[in-house]
């Protein structure tokens, strides 16, 4: 999995905010990667209408 640094955060995972489902395959994404022991969360960037699992603080 290639993990796009970006300022004071890593973005594991895009996933599209016109999914079906929403934001479902993200939370499961993050959750996943949760009980894995990375600090993942959801967020929603507007810019590029999508939801990014992402680790704060710019390392996974």
């Amino acid at each position: 999995m290639a993990a796009a640094t970006m300022p004071g955060r890593t973005v594991l995972e895009r996933f599209p905010a016109g999914h079906p489902r929403g934001a479902r395959p993200a939370e499961d994404f993050a959750a996943d990667r949760r009980a894995a022991g990375e600090p993942a969360e959801v967020v929603m960037d507007l810019r590029t209408d999508s939801f990014l699992v992402i680790v704060r603080g710019g390392a996974a």
